[in-house]
């Protein structure tokens, strides 16, 4: 264990608050590359390892048989903004399966960015289940389940066949065992499980080099990498931290957010993955300290990359009149 990382939120010249967080970039074999923080302590990835949850919808032969390019693969990786292209997207996703909307069993909230929400609520719009960030996961476990002939009522619960496979997925990846005692219900109500930070940094790491992985499935998980590289907004939305993190290193950079602080990802052709959890769950830290993990993996690399991360790390601060009073900017890296 070594100290945290900490992102710092200063206004004028002093720090008004910081966030601590621990970060693990490390090979396939689990070796660490570096760290930050304790490396062992359990967290809930939540949505950071949704490429970890889309693999049997590839494996399965799902995405072929729907003609899923990588737009939709995109979307099954996503925690996206409800823009339009996202619900109709989500939409034609089920159809191709022969389902409809109230398929859906991950519940419905306003978009998360605000602009997103206020375009909404202008036009009279509501908030719906396609509409949840969560949709073209959740699309892509129902076309699973009809493709394997498997019920589509339930498909959210743990004893689903449709959660049983996401579940072994994570524990061949993380090479952790996920116990009853390891798991909580995430905001989609899909499952999720706590194991070591280092561990999802490794399960990512092993995808992105193909070693100690099946190579089907280390095939599968670099598709839906690929597919995410390619087509960001579809993963993310406009404006969104994971689509510009990836359109700074176009087809170099993998990064996924979750919920409560998390991220991770992988930068291929180096073979490493990584893993980030800041332990107050603030996004605005977990942007920053992600940004700055990749400016670290890459200074000796790519020293011109590495600063174009640098910069994506730091933010200035501005009240409601535009005028500038701090910055957030991290430490420790």
């Amino acid at each position: 264990m070594t100290d945290p990382f900490v992102i710092e939120i200063t206004r004028g010249a002093r720090v008004e608050s910081r966030h601590r967080g621990a970060v693990a970039v490390v090979d396939a074999a689990g070796r660490p590359v570096f760290s930050r923080g304790d490396l062992e302590a359990a967290i809930f990835p939540r949505s950071a390892v949704k490429i970890f949850q889309a693999i049997p919808l590839v494996e399965s032969g799902a995405a072929d048989a729907y003609g899923f390019g990588e737009r939709e693969l995109s979307l099954a990786c996503a925690s996206h903004s409800g823009e339009d292209g996202h619900v109709a997207l989500a939409g034609d996703m089920l159809a191709r399966a022969g389902l409809e909307e109230g398929a859906l069993e991950c519940g419905c909230h306003w978009p998360f960015d605000l602009p997103v929400a206020l375009d909404l609520a202008r036009r009279g719009g509501a908030p719906r289940p396609l509409g949840n960030n969560c949709s073209g996961k959740h699309a892509g476990f129902l076309c699973t389940a009809v493709h394997l002939g498997e019920a589509t009522a339930g498909y959210v619960e743990a004893g689903h066949a449709v959660q049983k496979r996401v579940k072994g997925v994570i524990e061949a990846l993380a090479r952790t065992r996920l116990d009853a005692d390891s798991c909580g219900t995430d905001g989609c109500s899909i499952a999720t499980y706590a194991a070591p930070l280092a561990a999802f940094a490794r399960g990512f790491a092993s995808l992105a080099s193909g070693e100690g992985v099946e190579p089907a499935r280390a095939e599968a998980g670099r598709r839906l990498m690929a597919a995410c590289m390619a087509e960001p907004w579809d993963m993310s939305g406009t404006g969104r931290a994971c689509a510009a993190l990836m359109q700074a290193a176009p087809g170099r950079v993998f990064a996924k957010t979750g919920a409560e602080g998390v991220f991770c990802g992988t930068v291929p052709e180096l073979g490493l993955g990584f893993a980030l959890k800041v332990e107050d769950g603030a996004t605005r830290a977990s942007e920053a300290g992600v940004a700055a993990t990749l400016a670290a993996i890459l200074r000796d690399h790519d020293p011109a990359l590495s600063e174009r991360y640098d910069a994506l790390s730091r933010k200035t601060m501005r009240n409601w009149e535009g005028r500038e009073t701090g910055e957030i900017r991290p430490t420790g890296f």
